[in-house]
């Protein structure tokens, strides 16, 4: 995770895992990483919890770029935000879209030179003045996905379904594979900017060997 492009790492370039194509799935072993999550529930398009995830971890990841550029030297591009998805029921994920019904997870990539030390300044400075309300609910953690399937997805969120459903029962389990994590999306695109036709989602998800049972 520390490859430079002019002094400046961009993660999107470096790393394999941000990389996909439109309309093909493809096999990525992705290492370990850790991200500032934040953890939530409901309608991401209704829910507060959402909102003030998304306002709780941006100004942490800035407060550790600048520290990371001005202590270590070392500067990068704050990677784009990520999400983790489910659902008691998956169906209400990936067929019925029953968005009240969801689990979740938001996330920023962190790279392997940020301590937690970094990382415990980097909130207290966010919270200095008028901190977002759900700060407190920021940590610093890992994640092992390991062998993943993922595609690029344009378009709507609400357009994923047909995408997920040939992910899932086709493509999946035609590769002697079986889904063992967690639905992951990567925002290429800032939905709170990019119109919904035009927003570029990368959609990973973790498999195992389909004997592994």
């Amino acid at each position: 995770m520390t490859d430079r492009t002019d002094d400046k790492t961009d993660f999107k370039k470096t790393l394999d895992g941000y990389r996909a194509q439109r309309d093909r799935f493809r096999l990525v072993d992705v290492p370990d990483m850790r991200y500032l999550m934040v953890d939530g529930h409901g309608d991401p398009n209704t829910a507060p919890a959402f909102t003030h995830a998304v306002e709780a971890l941006y100004p942490v990841a800035y407060k550790l770029k600048f520290a990371s550029k001005r202590e270590l030297g070392r500067d990068y591009v704050v990677p784009p935000l990520e999400g983790l998805w489910w659902a008691d029921d998956m169906d209400a994920f990936t067929t019925a879209r029953d968005k009240s019904r969801w689990d979740w997870t938001l996330m920023i990539m962190v790279p392997d030179w940020i301590d937690q030390s970094m990382f415990a300044t980097a909130v207290e400075q966010a919270g200095a003045r008028h901190g977002p309300a759900r700060l407190d609910d920021v940590r610093l953690q890992a994640l092992f996905e390991g062998r993943c399937v993922q595609t690029l997805h344009i378009g709507s969120f609400d357009d994923e379904a047909g995408v997920l459903a040939r992910l899932h029962h086709e493509f999946i389990p035609g590769q002697g594979l079986r889904m063992a994590g967690t639905h992951h999306e990567i925002y290429l695109s800032d939905f709170r900017k990019v119109a919904p036709g035009k927003r570029r989602t990368i959609l990973r998800q973790p498999v195992a060997a389909a004997k592994d049972l």
